[in-house]
């Protein structure tokens, strides 16, 4: 547009401008029809914006450049490069992994119609089992190919699979356990809170032990006990052991679901007035300390005793153990104390 020129109007296509001081002939313009009718640019997925920016970069600056700045290999660069087409953005986006050559069925019509009769008729018979079957009839065919022509016809409906019907177990009642109040889940005074699982061991072939393992959240305070088994009986014993030997009273009782501490349990923490707290479903986390303890006692103890496995034995060799845990061995999470030490450093603080 001139100096003494001012537009007039635009219309969809151009602009209408008048030339001159008062106005003489009017100019008219068009834009080109190619401009007015550019295609939009395609949709790229984070990966080929990624290349797109890779390619680029490596035809201004060099593919050694571009190797450095992106992190990739000299021959992943050469190889988006042969890929990119200007006019085609697609071609940098993610190729089928598809293989060239795929396994082609080996088994004939009639072979596929026996495998589905007789899984029609066994609904819930496993691939070995009816390769069994087949064989029988008349039909021998191997284990691996009776789960591809399985896998076939269920890939093209062909075969319709019974559904599973999720069997809903009433929840038992707990008379006295209970969730962990909010106020009481970040406890600050030692035996306000102690946190109590069990490890399943197999120490040799056959022979079977479970460790109950307790530890005070605050001090870190820890009372270890060993049973054949785990049972709300066993467990009830190792109540008293627990509220024996902890250095503290103790306040509360965190558990997880397990059957070993329903029943008689609750019924001891009860009538020793112990809160019982019972953690929700799948969530170990929420018993830290004491999954942190029980990797421990693995390492520490389990891994390098090498005593009699009776129970009058393991349980003496376990209480030495708990001993030398408790006053000897340093805890990194207290500063390299000891749980006795930083117990009663607790103690002095809160008298």
């Amino acid at each position: 547009m001139g100096k003494y020129q001012r537009p007039l109007g635009r219309w969809a296509g151009g602009q209408i401008t008048r030339s001159g001081m008062g106005g003489g002939h009017t100019i008219a313009f068009r834009m080109p029809r190619a401009g007015r009718r550019a295609a939009s640019a395609p949709t790229l997925s984070d990966r080929a914006r990624f290349r797109l920016r890779c390619v680029e970069h490596a035809q201004r600056a060099g593919v050694p450049v571009a190797v450095v700045v992106f992190g990739v290999s000299r021959a992943t660069v050469y190889r988006w490069l042969r890929r990119y087409e200007p006019q085609r953005l697609a071609s940098l986006e993610d190729r089928s992994r598809r293989p060239r050559t795929v396994r082609r069925a080996t088994w004939t019509a009639d072979q596929a119609a026996a495998v589905r009769r007789l899984r029609e008729r066994c609904p819930r018979t496993g691939k070995a089992k009816l390769a069994v079957l087949l064989r029988a009839q008349g039909t021998p065919l191997s284990v691996s190919m009776v789960g591809r022509i399985l896998a076939s016809l269920r890939r093209r409906n062909l075969l319709r699979e019974p559904h599973a019907v999720p069997v809903r177990r009433p929840r038992p009642v707990r008379p006295h356990a209970t969730r962990v109040p909010a106020d009481q889940r970040h406890p600050t005074r030692p035996g306000q809170l102690v946190q109590l699982d069990t490890v399943h061991l197999r120490p040799l072939p056959g022979v079977e032990r479970r460790q109950f393992t307790a530890v005070d959240v605050v001090s870190r305070a820890a009372v270890f006990g060993v049973r054949a088994s785990a049972t709300a009986g066993t467990a009830a014993a190792f109540l008293d052991e627990l509220v024996e030997r902890m250095p503290v009273p103790v306040a509360a009782i965190q558990v997880d679901g397990g059957s070993e501490f329903m029943a008689g349990f609750e019924t001891a923490c009860q009538n020793r007035g112990i809160a019982l707290y019972v953690l929700p479903p799948r969530s170990p986390k929420l018993n830290g300390r004491v999954e942190r303890l029980n990797g421990t006692a693995r390492r520490e103890f389990w891994e390098v005793y090498d005593g009699d496995l009776d129970l009058p034995n393991l349980s003496r060799a376990l209480l030495a153990w708990e001993r030398s845990y408790n006053t000897e061995r340093p805890h990194q999470a207290l500063g390299y104390a000891t749980p006795a030490a930083h117990l009663a450093t607790l103690l002095s603080h809160m008298s």
